[in-house]
């Protein structure tokens, strides 16, 4: 009977083991500076094992098994309003890999979707400040990254080195992050056990390029959308002389009206998120 006891006790161990945690966090965001009545809230989820992770938008995993579904009926039997209500202000990722210490932050711009690895280091002070927070006593640490100041709750209760977005490195999982203006903010709701890590699919694969390539992309796209697209269907169909992605979307020339529609409101949509997340 011992014997017995032992191998179901290795048996749920390896179980355990192979199953993987699901943090699920509350995103606050104020994304127009010029209205900080504007917030914007979400949820999100961290994906971790001991070797990796991946932290990514709740509507991010909607729309995937939404597009999921059409490609195994052949149905498109949605409305414009489904989409629209899919809409997410975390319309990223961030996959970290415990072994090789890499952060690779995912993101689409236009057209295309890019791939960097975060290549600037996140120094943590630790603070002598704890608190409750939810179930889990906490321990503050602060730190400097990307152009904001930032404030994490900690907890060791939790045995993972790991946060929301591209925080990581403290002595337990973060259960609190925000920046000192109150512009952004994560808090831990909930967490339960997954099966696996969540794989998103993808039509081809992400352009891999330097953070810094990543940055002046997004501020051409930011500065004037519509060039920026039009010369991404300008390299797409081999035109010559101008700089930009190479796009993998549908070919078709959309209508004029439609596109004049389309630009302005992307114009409109970027001009009120003009507080990113990073500032730098």
């Amino acid at each position: 009977m011992k014997k017995i006891g032992l191998i179901i006790l290795g048996l749920c161990s390896q179980l355990s083991f192979a199953q993987a945690n699901r943090f699920i966090y509350q995103v606050t965001m104020k994304p127009d500076s010029t209205n900080r009545n504007d917030i914007k809230t979400e949820l999100a989820y961290l994906d971790a094992t001991p070797e990796k992770s991946i932290f990514y938008g709740e509507k991010r995993l909607q729309r995937d098994s939404l597009f999921t579904k059409v490609r195994q009926t052949g149905s498109f039997n949605f409305d414009r309003s489904q989409m629209q209500n899919l809409r997410s202000n975390i319309d990223f990722t961030v996959d970290k890999d415990f072994k090789t210490n890499t952060k690779t932050f995912t993101s689409r711009i236009a057209r295309d979707q890019y791939a960097y690895e975060e290549d600037r280091p996140m120094e943590w002070k630790i603070l002598t400040e704890t608190a409750k927070i939810g179930d889990y006593k906490t321990q503050k640490a602060e730190t400097q990254f990307a152009g904001r100041s930032w404030f994490a709750w900690f907890t060791t209760d939790i045995p993972f080195q790991d946060g929301p977005y591209k925080f990581s490195g403290l002595p337990g999982l973060i259960v609190k992050v925000e920046d000192s203006k109150g512009d952004y903010s994560f808090d831990l709701k909930e967490s339960k056990k997954i099966a696996a890590i969540q794989a998103f699919s993808q039509s081809g694969n992400p352009v891999k390029i330097k953070r810094k390539d990543f940055e002046k992309q997004e501020t051409l796209f930011r500065k004037d959308p519509a060039s920026f697209m039009q010369a991404s269907m300008v390299s797409a169909r081999g035109g010559s002389g101008i700089s930009a992605p190479q796009s993998r979307g549908s070919m078709r020339t959309p209508d004029p009206n439609q596109r004049r529609q389309m630009e302005t409101r992307m114009a409109e949509e970027l001009k009120k998120n003009n507080n990113p997340i990073e500032l730098k």
